[in-house]
């Protein structure tokens, strides 16, 4: 399977306040900002906000997913930088696009480099990614 240098991919989500406390629980995140709306509306953020970890794995799911309905996808690297904060209860995107794609013979596959950010619902910037992942038919 060859990746298109050109492609791009997003989806739209939100992410309630149950949700996004019942993920940095599972994920050991005891912050009260993500538990506690009563301790968040004493915060700058008002309101609670959801963890870094759960922004990251919904980055690297949609990732997984689109190339995994194509063919057979391994993550090699990829990394984060957390801007500014994603507040529950508001419609984010999620999106991804093709940095470069260098073909790999020896390991049957391409390796694409992708970037990934997450846009608030007025459109700033809130989570950055870059991720290295192998691309192939099979493994």
């Amino acid at each position: 399977m060859r990746v298109d240098p050109t492609e791009t991919f997003s989806t739209t989500m939100r992410v309630g306040f149950a949700e996004a406390s019942a993920f940095a629980a599972l994920a050991g995140d005891r912050n009260p900002l993500h538990h506690d709306a009563g301790y968040a509306a004493g915060t700058r953020y008002k309101v609670p906000i959801v963890s870094g970890p759960q922004m990251a794995a919904q980055l690297m799911g949609l990732l997984a997913s689109h190339y995994a309905a194509k063919g057979a996808v391994i993550g090699h690297d990829i990394s984060f930088r957390f801007h500014v904060p994603i507040e529950v209860d508001q419609e984010i995107t999620l999106e991804w696009s093709v940095d470069t794609v260098t073909e790999a013979p020896h390991l049957k596959s391409d390796v694409v480099v992708l970037r990934g950010r997450i846009l608030t619902s007025t459109g700033k910037v809130a989570t950055t990614a870059k991720a290295r992942i192998l691309v192939g038919e099979s493994f």
